[in-house]
């Protein structure tokens, strides 16, 4: 059966991220933006706040002006922010976040700490972002209009200039959250403050750009002090009201695998095994003297065909499991005894 069907809107929710610098207007500009879309689709739920920095306190006046229930949940715990997209969902039709950034960092920060981890090295990475992937599916497939804040970071890039010497130099912002973020919402506006006159004690507008528009009609423009009619050319392309299905999470490529050696599980076996010929080869040779370093050299060499602790550490675990193995019978098998010499007096 073809995978392929005939092409249809099926993008129903608002999927937008706000981000920028402190003092921007993202709260702001997303309570405008939640609270004109609430009047435009004609809703009778409460809309709800994933609040990590109690930005609704500032402006729950304005959604009780708009006679608009409030419904907030001040926590920065990333599980709260998975289970929170669920709870809301078909409760509310309209969710905002504020600020995605925290949620990151928190998660970042409980992986290390439940795996006892100071340094975060590139295979610590991927379950890191495996996990991350329960919020991104859920942004892009919940059943709600979906407003997402973030704090601006700035964008670092190799730049060559007309030498050809390459150097570090900063080359835009961006949200600061995981590093693939700014590709989930469709309508990506970051917020800056534009100060209206460079004297001391000038006022500065809230300026928005906007930084994607994925039907390309408000793409690369700015708007100051921008609400909901700002960003009604988008939201009139949506699906409104109609099935929304953004991409099928259920298909998968799983059966294209025999074995996944990728894992964390993997990894943590692999440095246990690690750990193990090391403690093996220091009982076996245990102290600092140039003859026991050279014996410990020597023992890798005929265990594991090697003298390199580094090459050691990039066997796969087949490898590591037979060389233990090895030095366990070794070292389990009782050193002869030595005979005492006999003195010989002399008569």
């Amino acid at each position: 059966m073809s995978i392929f069907k005939e092409a249809k809107p099926e993008m129903a929710y608002l999927k937008m991220g706000v981000y920028g610098e402190g003092g921007s207007g993202k709260t702001f500009t997303a309570t405008k933006v939640a609270i004109g879309l609430h009047r435009y689709i004609k809703s009778k739920k409460p809309i709800t706040f994933l609040d990590t920095e109690s930005g609704s306190d500032f402006v729950l006046r304005q959604y009780e002006e708009a006679k608009i229930k409030l419904l907030v949940a001040k926590t920065r715990a990333f599980s709260d922010l998975v289970d929170g997209i669920d709870e809301a969902t078909g409760a509310s039709d309209i969710l905002i976040c504020d600020s995605i950034t925290h949620y990151w960092n928190e998660m970042v920060e409980a992986y290390c700490k439940k795996n006892n981890i100071k340094t975060l090295t590139l295979r610590h990475w991927q379950p890191i972002k495996k996990e991350w992937r329960e919020y991104t599916t859920r942004y892009i497939n919940s059943k709600i209009h979906f407003i997402m804040c973030g704090r601006a970071a700035d964008k670092w890039e190799d730049v060559e200039d007309a030498d050809g010497v390459k150097e570090m130099k900063k080359v835009g912002t961006k949200m600061r959250a995981e590093t693939e973020i700014a590709y989930e919402p469709s309508l990506l506006v970051e917020m800056v403050k534009h100060h209206e006159t460079a004297r001391a004690g000038g006022g500065w507008i809230n300026r928005a750009w906007v930084e994607k528009d994925r039907f390309d009609l408000i793409n690369s423009c700015s708007f100051d002090n921008p609400g909901f009619e700002t960003f009604l050319p988008h939201i009139e392309r949506l699906n409104l009201g109609g099935d929304h299905k953004a991409v099928d999470m259920e298909r998968n490529s799983e059966g294209r695998f025999d074995n996944d050696r990728s894992g964390i599980m993997y990894h943590r076996k692999h440095d246990e095994l690690v750990e193990n010929i090391k403690a093996e080869i220091y009982i076996a040779f245990p102290g600092q003297s140039a003859e026991e370093k050279t014996g410990r050299s020597n023992l890798m060499k005929e265990i594991f065909d090697t003298r390199s602790a580094k090459a050691v550490e990039h066997m796969n675990n087949s490898l590591l499991e037979a060389g233990l193995e090895k030095l366990k019978l070794r070292n389990e098998k009782p050193e002869p005894k030595k005979e005492k010499k006999k003195d010989v007096k002399n008569t």
